[in-house]
């Protein structure tokens, strides 16, 4: 039996400090922030309980449904066909599938099945290794053409990744068209899920569970550093205390760790502070009536500076509320991120009466701002390389975060493989 400490109390930590539990170790989790769940958590919107960041789950996300199982929420499971969008220059568009291809006006016919091959054939693919050292746009254009590339990629790629836009791994790309592409009921049909209550079933569901084996769960208590003596980590200070453990487990942000463990050796401290994030601010709307009848829409027009709009609702009913999140994806040290969140509000607004000019001022019945500065790890050709080992040098200390998913993105299901890989790890 090791005595554990566990950073960060997203869907990761609280995963992890599970598994080590049941394995019969002695847990304490760390987490900086006032509440449990991390990109998963909650917040109180007028009255709603909603995910401070969108979540949707897909059929491929295996891991989410034995955890969800094993503690007795796997009822809460829901799927839903869903649709997409494509708002193009002012025109909406309906997308994803191959007769909403066909009949887009934007491409020319031979850019059409060049662009559906390449789709269909992603869904088929396994062997992603090949991809890892291309660029994600010189993928879509040897496959679809510049045309393809200008109309249906560059603008959301430059609005979510700015100056590193022209490099990012295909891998990276592909893996998200497989994701969703295979979270399908039939060619015509897309279908995702959401677990009924939102993500917070889930981690309310963990913390229970944690709490009930006797983990301890210290919530505003950010860990000031990690210890480590001759090799070995031999324990942490954190609220101002020191206390020994046998072996920690880091779930934060990597280009945080090589602050938070200054023994780490050089060459892993520069591994760690090379790796790039892009950050976000979420705006999420509550509204009265819905923009379109689409849960994602993708955006390319001049006058919006955003990739796309999540409308929540299409996916996971809330009643008579329709809500809509607007990410604006950039880096921190772009100087919009730095903007009120009025500013953003009544941007977003207008973009969504842009979509939809039915839409009156009337019909905004609330909204909020959600920031975070490591949102998106940057992938870029060659990633794979670059990422530092789950298992560090350092004797006892495992360190992950949403980067070690590669080429996998962001996600709750990954959370929780990686998770129980490390918790099987510890001695």
């Amino acid at each position: 039996m090791t005595d554990v400490a566990v950073i960060g109390a997203g869907s990761m930590g609280l995963a992890a400090a599970y598994h080590l539990l049941k394995a019969g170790h002695r847990v304490t989790l760390f987490e900086a922030d006032s509440v449990a769940g991390g990109m998963a958590a909650h917040f109180d919107f007028g009255g709603l309980s909603l995910e401070r960041f969108y979540h949707f789950v897909c059929k491929a996300d295996r891991p989410t449904f034995e955890l969800m199982d094993e503690l007795g929420i796997g009822q809460a499971m829901r799927w839903r066909p869903t649709s997409m969008g494509y708002f193009y220059e002012g025109e909406l568009h309906p997308w994803g599938d191959p007769v909403s291809l066909l009949r887009f006006p934007h491409l020319d016919i031979v850019s059409k099945l060049r662009y559906g091959a390449q789709m269909f054939t992603s869904t088929k693919r396994s062997d992603w290794k090949k991809l890892d050292r291309i660029a994600a746009d010189d993928w879509v254009r040897a496959w679809g053409g510049e045309r393809v590339w200008s109309v249906l990629w560059e603008k959301l790629f430059t609005l979510k990744f700015f100056e590193h836009s022209h490099d990012i791994s295909a891998a990276w790309l592909w893996t998200r068209i497989k994701r969703v592409g295979t979270s399908r009921r039939s060619l015509m049909q897309e279908e995702l899920g959401y677990i009924e209550g939102g993500s917070e079933t889930l981690v309310r569901a963990l913390v229970d569970r944690i709490t009930a084996m006797g983990g301890e769960i210290r919530l505003g208590c950010p860990v000031g550093e990690v210890h480590v003596e001759e090799g070995a980590v031999t324990g942490v200070t954190a609220g101002g205390e020191r206390r020994p453990f046998g072996a920690v487990i880091s779930t934060v942000p990597l280009p945080l760790v090589p602050r938070m463990i200054p023994g780490l050796p050089a060459d892993a401290k520069a591994g760690y502070a090379a790796q790039r994030n892009i950050g976000v601010v979420c705006v999420i709307h509550k509204l009265r009536r819905a923009v379109t009848r689409n849960f994602w829409l993708n955006i390319n027009d001049r006058r919006m500076a955003v990739p796309g709009i999540v409308e929540f609702s299409n996916l996971r009913p809330l009643g008579a509320d329709h809500i809509v999140y607007v990410p604006y994806y950039m880096p921190v040290t772009n100087p919009s991120f730095a903007r009120d969140d009025e500013a953003f509000i009544s941007e977003s607004f207008g973009y969504l009466r842009t979509i939809n000019p039915e839409l009156t001022e009337d019909d905004r019945l609330d909204s909020a701002v959600g920031r975070l500065k490591h949102a998106q790890p940057v992938c870029p050709p060659g990633f794979l390389d670059s990422l530092p080992p789950v298992v560090s040098a350092v004797r006892g200390l495992q360190i992950a975060d949403t980067s070690v998913y590669y080429p996998e993105d962001r996600g709750i299901s990954e959370s929780v493989r990686i998770a129980r890989e490390m918790a099987e790890r510890v001695a």
